[in-house]
């Protein structure tokens, strides 16, 4: 259903129910019943399916014999941010896409049912986990995002003094700032740091490193460095336009509603570059923003976009249009220097060289206009290449370059997690697999400084 608002004012207050999260929770009758459609396979495809392995049968049967807290402990115990993993990983490409009743009738709702435990423990003020005793080794982590938070989670049981250095106010990386309220409210994200947190693990927020903090002091200070950063900024379009008022990088613009709403986009025409889940994320929050019309402008076409399926069918419920084999040549403003339209060149497809992805060719005399107020850049992130050159890692075009069973860079000292490695056929670009990264960094760490030594709490 649409979400259109033609109002000529409404209140920024109003716009808030239109960020409240969009899918309610399991009720409790419905979670047990749909726990006890679980055959509890003894060889589960559903945990080989999750990247990081969570004891899928476990925790549902938990549910199901009224165990919550050995539920929720079970899927956190694999996934330290298992919470926000309940909402937005694409269970239909993973665990759900793997259960075996695929084949007789329906899987289990894995997701809803994660969800539902999780929610008991954040509800119940539960805390899960106790840090190790302590071994006499440090750790800092650069970036409290996902794979950060994990490598930390794990690095404190096994009795490590931990640190995080957090670049904004607070941690939680992605899940915290980048990913759209009505799907994964803040306040999710956020019990999953302070879990972290209790552990004894030293958050410091507002600290860059590179800036507030030196590279040479980290290396001096601690045992091991986990390289947890992400990515950065939306890069520029390359166009005649840019500069004009009314162009927004679409990670700044997700990020501006987690914490404050505007009116600016009421009754707006806009445009949003590109097809990927953080391009979906903006032009669902424009169209929860109260624009008029949301069109999603992507140079191939539908089956070459990178967002998730879910996310495709969330945007086209919402009422988002889609510009196929289309690419920006131009934005063009007003006297005022806003912008009133954004010049495209339809594109075709044409196979590549080397058998790779196609690639799109612009067709000759075949400019058109989109009268629009806003542009939303959505074109993929820049790296945070001045940071990785201070630590001296071996990189491709910022792709930090690691041992891919042990996510130990070119420095032996230093392990890398998360976005910041994808790219390149290496890794994956998903919350749960920044995770299971951040796991492996830690046990990576674990083995190399403290053999042998049994700390985990």
């Amino acid at each position: 259903m649409s979400m259109t608002v033609n109002a000529a004012f409404i209140p920024v207050d109003s716009l808030r129910r239109n960020f409240a999260e969009v899918k309610a929770g399991m009720r409790p009758k419905a979670a047990v019943e749909e726990s006890n459609r679980c055959l509890y396979c003894y060889d589960a495809p559903c945990i080989k399916a999750c990247p990081t392995g969570i004891n899928i049968p476990s925790f549902i049967k938990k549910i199901a014999s009224g165990n919550m807290k050995g539920s929720a402990r079970a899927i956190m115990d694999a996934n330290p941010v298992g919470a926000s993993c309940a909402r937005v990983c694409p269970t239909e490409e993973l665990c759900e896409g793997a259960c075996v009743l695929n084949h007789s009738s329906k899987p289990i709702m894995i997701g809803d049912l994660q969800r539902y435990a999780t929610d008991w423990a954040i509800k119940n003020e539960q805390n899960l986990f106790s840090a190790g005793q302590s071994n006499g080794k440090s750790a800092a982590i650069i970036g409290g995002g996902p794979a950060g938070l994990s490598a930390a989670r794990e690095l404190a049981r096994f009795g490590f003094a931990v640190t995080i250095f957090e670049a904004k106010e607070q941690a939680g990386g992605l899940d915290t700032f980048g990913i759209v309220s009505f799907r994964l409210p803040q306040s999710i994200s956020l019990w999953e740091v302070e879990q972290v947190k209790k552990l004894g693990v030293d958050i410091r927020t507002n600290t860059k490193v590179g800036t507030d903090v030196s590279v040479d002091d980290l290396l001096g200070q601690y045992d091991a460095i986990v390289l947890a950063t992400g990515m950065s900024k939306v890069p520029d379009l390359g166009i005649e336009g840019e500069q004009l008022t009314g162009v927004y990088d679409a990670i700044d613009f997700v990020e501006a509603t987690k914490t404050e709403l505007t009116s600016d986009f009421i009754g707006k025409r806009v445009a949003v570059i590109g097809a990927g889940n953080t391009a979906v994320d903006a032009a669902t929050c424009s169209v929860r923003l109260g624009a008029a019309n949301v069109k999603m402008v992507y140079r191939r076409t539908s089956e070459e976009m990178t967002a998730y399926d879910f996310e495709f069918e969330f945007a086209k419920q919402d009422g988002v249009e889609f510009e196929w084999l289309s690419a920006p040549s131009r934005i063009i403003g007003d006297e005022g220097g806003n912008v009133k339209a954004l010049e495209c060149i339809k594109m075709r497809l044409e196979a590549a060289a080397d058998g790779g992805r196609k690639r799109p060719v612009p067709v000759e005399g075949s400019a058109f206009l989109l009268e629009v107020d806003a542009v939303i850049k959505a074109i993929g992130q820049t790296r945070h290449l001045p940071l990785i050159e201070q630590l001296g890692l071996e990189h491709k075009h910022g792709i930090v370059t690691v041992d891919t069973k042990t996510h130990q860079t070119s420095n032996p000292r230093v392990y890398a997690a998360g976005d910041v490695v994808f790219g390149g056929g290496q890794g994956e670009a998903m919350v749960v697999a920044a995770a299971q990264q951040g796991k492996l960094a830690a046990y990576s760490i674990y083995k190399t400084l403290i053999a042998g030594r049994e700390v985990y709490g």
